[in-house]
């Protein structure tokens, strides 16, 4: 696969992100469940999910074949509808551009477990930027 080191963010090498498929309009990410992404319940936190969510909508719209022709986005607005819980395993999460425009690219995601439940879905809207400053 291609060099993705470019890609990630400091928060998502943090929270241990990985991506395993990426190309035109689709990103999907993987996330292994530790100690530190759940919360005070035991459970993942809602913020682990939706940086997911987030991470896997925004690459979507970021790549290109060629490393020096891709670019970078910011996320202007990201909603989340939480529908199942985790404690352990693997999340995979899967993002698809909907629609993309000159400035604005629209991506829907979710997280799933790695028995394939739904654990959160949402839908984001990033802007486009020349450059990673």
């Amino acid at each position: 696969m291609d060099d993705l080191r470019g890609f990630a963010s400091h928060l998502s090498d943090l929270l241990g992100f990985t991506m395993l498929e990426w190309r035109e309009g689709f990103a999907r990410v993987r996330c292994a469940i530790h100690a530190h992404h759940l919360n005070r319940g035991g459970i993942v936190h809602g913020g682990v999910l939706m940086s997911l969510l987030d991470e896997a909508g925004a690459a979507a719209g970021v790549f290109a074949a060629a490393r020096a022709e891709r670019r970078h986005s910011v996320t202007v607005s990201l909603n989340c509808q939480f529908t199942g819980r985790a404690e352990t395993g693997v999340m995979i999460a899967t993002g698809e551009v909907v629609r993309a425009g000159r400035n604005l690219y629209f991506s829907r995601s979710d997280v799933r477990s790695e028995t394939d439940e739904l654990l959160a879905f949402g839908a984001s809207t990033h802007r486009w930027r020349r450059s990673a400053e």
